[in-house]
């Protein structure tokens, strides 16, 4: 499987920790930025992770700033991209199974990095119910 990440300065230091994991557990991981911790604009590394999502060049997509917020609105704006902002592991398992999110995005400066590493880990491992769910992400769309 595929995994894109990327973010901003403030979650750089997190991107890096999940990115190694992510390779510990066999994934295949493709980094759009930022490569360190200079102040940059979260969108120029959302908007690429997003966009590889979308054209199904990776499986999913991680993004992590500093509340997530930006980067959640920044890659919602892809008509195929469905973000989810996570704070703990049932969202991190929700956002899959009744939404079908295929980007998850993770405020590095409201959560640690263990939980963050979990969240990570729940996200990618959970599939989506479909069923009643399809039908409601199935009209996000516009």
């Amino acid at each position: 499987m595929k995994i894109a990440i990327g973010g901003d300065h403030a979650g750089f230091a997190y991107k890096e920790e999940i990115k190694k994991m992510l390779s510990e557990q066999g994934y295949e991981v493709k980094d759009f930025g930022p490569f360190n911790e200079a102040s940059v604009d979260y969108p120029d590394f959302a908007h690429p992770v997003a966009t590889s999502v979308e054209n199904n060049e990776t499986d999913f997509g991680i993004l992590i700033c500093g509340s997530g917020n930006g980067v959640a609105i920044t890659a919602n704006k892809h008509q195929g991209i469905r973000a989810a902002l996570c704070w703990t592991e049932e969202l991190g398992s929700l956002a899959r199974q009744h939404n079908n999110a295929n980007v998850l995005c993770l405020p590095a400066r409201f959560i640690d990095l263990d939980l963050a590493k979990k969240i990570t880990t729940i996200f990618l491992k959970t599939d989506f119910e479909g069923g009643r769910h399809a039908n409601r992400v199935n009209k996000i769309a516009c």
